[in-house]
């Protein structure tokens, strides 16, 4: 490569091909908000810290789940599980009337649960950072489960992964 700086739309298609073979497990961030609830996919989550315990979703600031996300100051992160993919394919649906028609879902301190997830982190927002087109959402942990008999649902290059055999243990 030169010192020449890629063209902007150049440097975009490279980076959008690069993050696809980024493999990343797939998360249903939600929320309620005046008695509706919100929920979008999301591979753009991370822990943050364990004192407190917390973590941070990066959501654009167009999707749905953004101003009720703000607004009511709680959600959930829900970690996928391989058993999930339904899940994932209905939120997929931009048409879908109901995201949450799909999965068992309840209510925890305020935000959409689905109990078949592998984790999922009920957290009140902390903080909100903007940046280009998304918002990096900090979360405090207010409660989490976790099933240790689930393997997440993977994401990597438009499709999805079964990791489940891939780790030694």
């Amino acid at each position: 490569m030169t010192d020449s700086v890629q063209e902007k739309s150049e440097l975009l298609d490279v980076f959008r091909n690069a993050m696809r073979h980024v493999s990343a497990t797939v998360y249903a961030v939600t929320t309620s908000h005046r008695g509706q609830r919100y929920g979008i996919l999301a591979t753009a989550v991370n822990s943050v810290s364990f004192d407190p315990p917390s973590l941070l979703a990066c959501i654009n600031r167009d999707a749905s789940v953004h101003d009720p996300l703000v607004q009511e100051g709680k959600f959930c992160v829900n970690v996928l599980a391989q058993a999930n993919r339904d899940v994932a394919e209905h939120f997929m649906i931009p048409t879908a009337p109901d995201r949450f028609s799909v999965g068992n879902w309840m209510d925890v301190a305020g935000a959409p649960v689905l109990e078949s997830a592998q984790s999922s982190f009920v957290c009140r927002l902390a903080a909100i950072h903007q940046f280009g087109t998304h918002s990096i959402v900090i979360g405090e942990l207010l409660e989490a489960r976790h099933r240790m008999d689930a393997a997440p649902l993977t994401y990597f290059d438009r499709g999805y992964l079964d990791i489940a055999g891939a780790t030694e243990h």
